[in-house]
């Protein structure tokens, strides 16, 4: 079944280790990783912000993921690396981080540069915005189609990641089309937390069908 791959706000201050606390608390089993991505900080500052978060992620069994930067990654020992097209490749990824590394890719809407990063080793491939998302400026970029994933997931064992205004009410047409995993920031961030994520777990096993 389509899990989530939460995505941090732009703030983690405050209380917001209580609240990714909540959102795990009552995401165990859908929520499979955790985006840390935060802009404007120094690596030792974004070190220090990321340990309370690496922990809670730990007692739950989710995946933390460093977005952009595989030098934070390897100093706070993270169990992966999210990288844009502009953040290196993901063979030299791996050479820093090691073989147990999860090293995805944004791909945009690109079936080119999703093989690209499949031929180099990306443990995931990460496709949108398919809507609009206030959290992140996607600028003019082609926004892609469900049948994009339906495509790599029928050709491709490497799992896809949809990305992109992703909210409980929309989500349905890419757990159909075969998402591995939905990448939520605003739809989770933006209210109350866990019901967010409690909506999000019954529109996912709605659209899976009776057989999941």
């Amino acid at each position: 079944m389509t899990q989530l791959y939460l995505i941090s706000p732009p703030d983690v201050t405050g209380d917001f280790p209580e609240r990714l606390t909540r959102a795990l608390d009552v995401g165990a089993g859908l929520v499979a990783a955790f985006q840390f991505r935060v802009k404007g900080f120094d690596q030792h500052e974004a070190a220090k912000l990321a340990a309370p978060l690496q922990a809670i992620c730990a007692e739950h069994d989710v995946a933390f993921i460093v977005n952009d930067s595989v030098a934070l990654a390897k100093r706070i020992k993270a169990d992966g690396v999210h990288l844009g097209q502009g953040d290196g490749s993901p063979k030299q990824a791996r050479e820093e981080l090691g073989r147990e590394a999860q090293i995805g890719v944004t791909c945009h809407a690109s079936r080119h540069l999703a093989m690209e990063a499949g031929e180099a080793g990306a443990d995931y491939v990460a496709f949108g915005a398919f809507f609009p998302s206030t959290t992140k400026d996607k600028g003019d970029a082609e926004r892609p189609e469900p049948e994009l994933l339906e495509w790599w997931s029928r050709l491709f064992e490497i799992p896809c990641v949809a990305i992109g205004g992703i909210t409980p009410d929309n989500c349905a047409p890419l757990v159909k089309a075969g998402a591995d995993f939905l990448a939520v920031s605003a739809a989770v961030w933006n209210g109350d937390e866990a019901q967010a994520v409690r909506n999000f777990a019954t529109a996912i096993k709605r659209a899976s069908g009776p057989d999941q």
